[in-house]
């Protein structure tokens, strides 16, 4: 059978020196005797796909809002799609794929309900209460509000995971008060690789759905060379396939372009540094896990393309801008009358003298689409049931 012994063996023998290994976990906060044979990462993993926070994600807005259709992504399946894109990149670079999988599975878990607009609505209410940002909550929510376990608060997540939360970010220097943390350094190549993967899925997965919904036409994108490039080798491949499926071998091209274009270039950048260990990963000035300059420039007019036309849409402001006006007008309701938030909420403030707007802030932040508009008919709207 499986143990601790066969996988620290495992990992010396198959994972390169620069890899995070299990055994050299800087712990949990709360202390547990390890599972006999699951990693400590892969039993954070289960941790997380266990929680209530992840299975929200399904009904939690990527772009568009859950109404608008069945089709389009959401946190659940952008969280899915991240951790795939992810296990292939650390795979190939002999990393620790079940620490990959389990911060991709993680580093959503503190998003709003509506996307960035419910971010940047809950970042307005509490800019001179504490702020809010979606990895400090992701870390909120394993380290304080999950309620699973009677011998500590929250998941009690390895120390390395709780990094890949909070470190996951594209600005890594942005300022954050969990000094155990190290701040100051840069994050392991794992969650390096997640941060990349985060990118890839993202940029191309709301290029499909920007098709799929009409607000992108396929002819705009003639303009965008990486497109035309990707479009012109699967029309000689499959030169008689329908548009739905020569969007979707368009798509999977461009990923796998990206995918393979970062792991040469990296492998590349970890040649020249010479890295010993995870630790020596932490010490560097800047990141190990990034695209070739070449590919840099060839993906900015996609990204910029997506930017103005996807993402400044006229159709995604309104839905942004509506989103914003639900979240501001129920976070206000709920401090005009905190009575409102349900027993285990109000409990948080009475019994426990937790601040009431970080508790509103939390409920709002835990919500789906779905509930967030419920919620609001229920409040504002005088014909439904409360």
């Amino acid at each position: 059978m499986l143990n601790q012994d066969k996988i620290r063996e495992f990992e010396d023998r198959f994972l390169a020196p620069y890899a995070q290994k299990n055994y050299k976990t800087k712990g949990r906060v709360y202390k547990e005797e390890e599972h006999p044979y699951r990693s400590c990462y892969a039993r954070d993993r289960d941790r997380i796909i266990h929680s209530a926070a992840f299975r929200r994600l399904e009904y939690k807005t990527q772009v568009f809002v859950i109404h608008e259709g069945d089709y389009y992504r959401t946190r659940l399946t952008h969280t899915l799609e991240v951790s795939q894109i992810a296990r292939t990149i650390a795979s190939a670079l002999r990393l620790n794929c079940d620490l990959v999988e389990t911060i991709s599975l993680a580093h959503d878990l503190g998003h709003t309900p509506f996307g960035h607009s419910g971010e940047e609505a809950l970042a307005e209410l509490m800019r001179d209460y504490g702020g809010f940002n979606h990895n400090l909550q992701g870390l909120r929510v394993v380290d304080i509000l999950e309620k699973r376990y009677p011998d500590f608060p929250g998941l009690n997540l390895t120390w390395e995971t709780r990094e890949g939360i909070i470190k996951h970010t594209s600005s890594f220097d942005l300022p954050f008060n969990h000094i155990e943390l190290d701040p100051e350094k840069l994050p392991n190549l794992e969650t390096q690789v997640v941060d990349i993967a985060d990118e890839i899925a993202y940029d191309n997965h709301d290029l499909d759905d920007g098709i799929t919904s009409g607000l992108i036409r396929e002819n705009q994108l003639e303009e965008v060379k990486l497109w035309e490039e990707a479009k012109s080798f699967v029309n000689k491949k499959y030169p008689q396939i329908d548009s739905q499926l020569r969007k979707y071998q368009i798509i999977r091209y461009l990923i796998n372009l990206q995918v393979s274009d970062l792991i040469r270039e990296t492998e590349r950048r970890l040649k020249e540094s010479d890295l010993k260990s995870s630790e020596d990963v932490r010490n560097l000035k800047e990141k190990i896990v990034y695209f070739s300059e070449f590919m840099l420039e060839k993906r900015k007019p996609l990204r910029e393309f997506l930017l103005k036309n996807l993402y400044r849409h006229y159709r995604v402001i309104r839905m942004s801008a509506k989103a914003k006006r639900f979240i501001q007008e129920l976070f206000n309701v709920y401090l005009l009358r905190p009575e409102q938030l349900p027993l285990s909420a109000q409990n948080r403030f009475k019994k426990e003298k937790e601040d009431v707007r970080r508790v509103i802030c939390d409920y709002i932040a835990g919500m789906t689409d779905r509930f967030c508009l419920d919620e609001y008919k229920k409040l504002f709207s005088p014909d439904e049931r409360v």
